[in-house]
């Protein structure tokens, strides 16, 4: 309960300096166009005293740290308000350097000398350079090249090369002043360079900044935990182990040659696999079947139903007859992303399908998407604990198993197997009897669909009548004992059991989006349809699947990225053993355990480079529906 009220005055808490935030930055930019100076003297102690804060927060200044924020906020706030005062422009651009580079000597002074950075030359240039074609290119090809913005890019270039991606601790007290007198040196110019500002620039740069308001917290949560991080990142992946000596492309080739990443070695075995035989035996069904639809049809190919279930079928078969033989990381990745797309993206359309506008339609939604209120390290341990397999010796308390062991052991008696029988072939019967009602209607997707159910029915009532079924071995003493399903520790097909636990939270996901975009189908479209004569199979697959089909878009590369990025699962469930390695707890590892920075980071930038293009699909669809 304390954790409870905790969390409430937390998130309260929140909300309310949130809030009185964004009316003190309101009411600070009110002060733009009749009270400049004081605009500008309090926007100055306000950065000064962020920035302080942020030093004395991470322990890198010594002395009094109220002190140092105070002088802080105020020194700012002299640079940022008394070039106002000064009308000759060559005194006011004099005033900015001198006035920043004595900040920088104050603040130089009061930092910790652990903090000293190595000044690299060459970083340094290149980021400055770098900066400066940043703002110069694209200012010039629009005719709005400003002298401040020009140096506050420069600044950027010269911070992120000096402090950030420098040896912070190996320099001396010299290139700490030198790094941060320049550094505030630039920023002073950056202020006083330009003419100072009129009542209508002023107005001009009120009605601006006004944006800059609302969306300064978003970018500057953008900058600090994604652009400053993932240049980081890019850096030390060209570098060794510790992240020091430079190492280029080094890192990248051993992820692409690695057989831990990338195992080619038994492609040949693909064929061979019983996987890849019955997956080629259902595509050439479901193409038999299509041809003879299409010839009473009058074509080639019908792509029904009858050619659509058995060949898709086929093909997610042949998808795992490559990947269960293909092994690494980078393979375990794509199975990932393939089977858990297609799988939560066709169950949640099947659920969202079956679901609409029954009786129960809410409640059967709710269920399904429930799962989604588990975080993904609750559901592997849920999962763990169903598939875990104790010793068969033992009393099996994974559910799994324990169906499993429970049916070896009703199967072994001849009771339970007179039953089993009994209840198998009733079923045997009806779904002959509604294969045969398929084909004297005509209806080739019941008949096959029938059959095809009907193959584990009878694979299970041949295994009851001969070798037996489920999880039981005879012992040393001759009697019955449990054989549990290693179904985390065996591999390839491990891997499928951990999709599993992913598929399950994200099908409710998808049906939710999918629900949705089913309900917004115009009902003229759909009665025009039924008017024409069509059934509810042809209103789905020719009307509703094409007005859909932009959401289901949306929702895959979504769930691409969500999967491409999977680690909590694997990290619970098997810690990457087993043949489960995926990218995201590999770079973990690598980095956080192994301290290989430069091989981790080159992980993550290869993580990072496989989500952008979804990202940026999505991005652009959805630019385009608002666009339409």
């Amino acid at each position: 309960m304390e954790n409870l009220i905790e969390a409430f005055w937390g998130i309260t808490i929140s909300i309310g300096v949130s809030a009185l935030i964004f009316v003190g930055a309101n009411r600070l930019f009110d002060l733009v166009v009749d009270r400049w100076f004081l605009f500008r003297a309090i926007s100055g102690a306000l950065c000064g005293a962020i920035l302080s804060a942020v030093l004395v927060g991470n322990r890198l200044v010594k002395g009094s740290s109220l002190l140092f924020v105070i002088l802080c906020a105020l020194i700012f706030s002299v640079l940022a308000s008394i070039p106002s005062l000064i009308n000759k422009r060559k005194y006011r651009i004099a005033t900015g350097p001198a006035m920043g580079a004595g900040v920088g000597l104050i603040i130089a002074t009061f930092l910790k000398d652990s903090v000293n950075p190595e000044i690299q030359i060459t970083s340094v240039l290149v980021l400055v350079v770098s900066a400066a074609l940043l703002y110069s290119l694209p200012a010039l090809a629009f005719r709005k090249f400003r002298s401040g913005g020009f140096l506050f890019f420069i600044t950027i270039g010269w911070v992120l090369g000096g402090w950030l991606l420098a040896e912070i601790g190996e320099g001396s007290k010299s290139s700490s002043y030198l790094l941060t007198v320049i550094t505030f040196s630039l920023l002073g110019a950056s202020l006083t360079s330009g003419p100072e500002r009129d009542l209508l620039g002023r107005n001009r740069f009120q009605e601006r900044t006004r944006v800059g308001v609302f969306l300064g917290p978003a970018l500057l949560f953008v900058l600090l935990g994604l652009i400053i991080p993932l240049g980081r990142t890019i850096y030390l992946s060209l570098h060794g182990i510790r992240g020091r000596e430079w190492a280029g492309l080094k890192n990248y080739g051993e992820i692409l040659t690695n057989k831990s990443s990338v195992d080619l070695s038994d492609w040949s075995n693909i064929f061979t696999s019983r996987l890849f035989v019955l997956a080629l035996l259902l595509i050439f069904a479901g193409v038999v079947a299509g041809l003879w639809s299409g010839k009473k049809q009058g074509r080639v190919l019908h792509p029904n139903g009858s050619f659509l279930t058995p060949s898709a079928i086929g093909v997610f078969l042949l998808i795992f007859a490559v990947f269960s033989t293909l092994r690494g990381t980078v393979i375990n990745n794509l199975w990932w992303v393939i089977v858990v797309t297609l799988l939560s993206t066709g169950l949640g359309l099947v659920a969202a399908v079956l679901a609409d506008r029954v009786r129960f339609e809410s409640a059967a939604k709710s269920l399904i998407f429930l799962p989604m209120a588990i975080s993904f390290v609750g559901a592997g341990i849920i999962w763990k604990f169903m598939y875990i397999a104790r010793p068969p010796k033992k009393p099996q308390t994974g559910l799994f198993n324990a169906i499993w062991v429970g049916l070896g052991k009703l199967g072994s008696g001849s009771a339970g197997q007179i039953i089993g029988v009994a209840i198998l072939a009733i079923v045997t019967v009806g779904l002959a009897s509604l294969s045969l009602f398929g084909i004297r209607r005509k209806q080739i997707a019941i008949s096959l669909g029938s059959l095809f159910v009907s193959l584990p029915v009878l694979w299970i009532l041949y295994r009851l009548l001969g070798p037996g079924i489920g999880g039981v071995e005879e012992g040393p003493l001759g009697l019955p004992i449990g054989k549990p399903i290693l179904f985390v520790q065996e591999g390839p097909f491990n891997n499928v059991w951990l999709m599993v636990v992913l598929i399950w939270i994200q099908t409710g996901f998808a049906m939710v989006i999918l629900s949705a975009a089913i309900k917004a189908v115009p009902s003229d479209l759909i009665e025009a349809a039924r008017v024409d004569g069509a059934n509810d199979r042809q209103v789905f697959f020719n009307v509703t699947l094409p007005t859909i089909t932009p959401t289901i878009s949306v929702i895959v590369t979504a769930l691409i990225v969500l999967v491409m990025k999977v680690f909590d699962i694997v990290r619970v469930m098997t810690n990457g053993n087993f043949g489960t390695q995926v990218i995201a707890n590999e770079m973990w590892q690598k980095t956080f355990t192994e301290f290989n920075l430069g091989l981790g980071s080159a992980l993550a930038t290869v993580l990072f480079l496989a989500v952008v293009p979804a990202m940026a699909l999505n991005v652009r669809r959805m630019q385009r529906s608002v666009i339409q």
